[in-house]
């Protein structure tokens, strides 16, 4: 196979680009999880050139503050040539830096800097001086700050008083649209059906790293069997690099969080319970941290009579790697191990809720399907409302409210086969059960993978009716 082409972040690399025509120096931070791409954008940008990439070591028992010091000196040795240098303090190692990039367009990045200094409570303050007193005179010199811990950098870095007022921009990396997705299936993407690629995407979402591994070639079930139930392949290990290189000595904290979302959304109280915890700012820290690093997300529900969020939420797992790795792979890695699987299990038990993640992760495209301007919406998200005297309880997988007082009660439905009428009495009690002031309007609207049946098309219930391969097509 030839080389995976770059695909998308056509408005991060902009964005990136403009900085180069300011006359000063430009100090950016670029975050997300982990194989979501920082690595591949910083070197997409950086073609043509002067380039210095630094890379942190990945937290183990043996690493240290020396062991980390220690390999940022090996390499500017490698990439500038400097021998001798003295290994005890960042601040040398950050004058010697800028002392080499001190002329000419130059870009210098410190990957995975939460690697980098975390064990060392002076790292930063010595590179918030050097890049006062030193990297930023060269008025064409960009330095990139990259990681994955994306909690660490916020609260470090973008909230820190010691950086405020110097960064010129701050990127967060989040999957790839699902219209780029598809180009990973390059020549062979229209011989090769929207559900096809949607059993792949089931299991990869949209992180570019694990979508570079499809072999256009391959069926979706070989592609999966290739990467998730051989010895050897890309997701069967990457659970617990996730957390080992993230977490650290708490990763079994942030497991229990994420194998409590599997099989749905839950509240705080909820998660506690599961991890007998008691509720309190360490539980909520662990699940801000996962919100962070973009493998879970915090759904808010709200007043639709006001327009105002209210203060209910629901924690979603919205990374399905991960629920398909709790679900399929960890428990069969003994016969992974022994090369025992020859074909991937069936994993339809999950694709309703793969494929909600796939729907919301995407759900700007909504809006251009049904000809909504954003600047209409007044909310829009997963929408739970809790059983009151007055009314009963009710939830629906994504609510649209706009200024019109028109309600858009999105039903997500996966099906292996058509989807039948008995849709339309599932939504239909749902906006029975709904709360909404007497000037409301509302517009049900189906969303599918699969077809559905002449029965549902002429019933004409559905306001519109959106399929998966929608979502697939170039944006217009």
């Amino acid at each position: 196979m030839d080389e995976t082409p770059f695909y998308g972040r056509s408005d991060e690399l902009a964005r990136l680009a403009l900085l180069q025509q300011k006359k000063s120096s430009s100090l950016v931070v670029i975050k997300g999880r982990r194989r979501i791409g920082k690595s591949r954008l910083i070197l997409e940008f950086s073609k043509g050139m002067r380039t210095c990439i630094f890379t942190g070591l990945p937290p183990t028992k043996e690493t240290t503050v020396q062991t980390q010091r220690d390999y940022f000196a090996k390499q500017m040795e490698w990439l500038l040539g400097l021998r001798g240098l003295r290994v005890d303090d960042w601040g040398d190692l950050f004058w010697h830096l800028a002392k080499e990039t001190a002329q000419g367009q130059v870009l210098v990045v410190f990957d995975e800097i939460n690697w980098m200094g975390s064990l060392d409570p002076t790292f930063l303050g010595k590179l918030k001086s050097a890049w006062d007193l030193q990297f930023k005179n060269n008025p064409r010199l960009m330095l990139i700050l990259s990681g994955s811990m994306s909690s660490w950098i916020d609260e470090n870095i973008l909230s820190s008083t010691g950086f405020m007022g110097r960064l010129s921009l701050d990127l967060t990396l989040d999957e790839l649209p699902l219209h780029i997705c598809n180009l990973f299936w390059r020549n062979k993407g229209k011989l090769v059906s929207a559900y096809e690629k949607f059993k792949i995407l089931s299991v990869t979402g949209g992180v570019p790293r694990y979508l570079e591994e499809i072999n256009p070639h391959l069926s979706a079930e070989e592609n999966i069997q290739n990467l998730a139930f051989r010895k050897g392949g890309l997701l069967v290990e990457e659970f617990d690099r996730i957390f080992s290189d993230l977490f650290s000595k708490r990763s079994a904290r942030y497991k229990q969080i994420v194998k409590r979302l599997v099989d749905g959304s839950a509240t705080l109280d909820q998660i506690c319970v599961s991890i007998k915890l008691k509720k309190s700012g360490t539980v909520s820290q662990y699940l801000e941290d996962l919100v962070e690093t973009g493998y879970i997300t915090k759904d808010y529900t709200w007043n639709v009579k006001t327009g105002a969020q209210s203060t209910l939420c629901k924690f979603r797992l919205k990374d399905n790697y991960l629920r398909f790795y709790l679900k399929y792979i960890g428990p069969n890695l003994l016969k992974i191990e022994k090369n025992r699987i020859v074909s991937p299990p069936a994993w339809t038990t999950i694709m309703g809720i793969q494929f909600e993640n796939l729907v919301l992760n995407n759900f700007h495209r909504i809006y251009e399907f049904l000809k909504l301007d954003p600047s209409e919406i007044i909310y829009d998200n997963p929408y739970f409302q809790r059983a009151t005297k007055m009314h009963p309880g009710c939830q629906i997988d994504y609510l649209i409210q706009s200024k019109f007082n028109t309600v858009y009660v999105c039903e997500v439905k996966f099906s292996k086969e058509q989807i039948g009428k008995d849709v339309i009495q599932e939504v239909q009690e749902k906006m029975d059960r709904l709360y909404l002031p007497k000037n409301f309007s509302l517009r049900p609207v189906l969303i599918h993978v699969n077809g559905f049946t002449d029965a549902v098309a002429e019933s004409g219930f559905f306001a519109a009716i959106i399929d998966f391969s929608q979502f697939l097509e170039k944006k217009p």
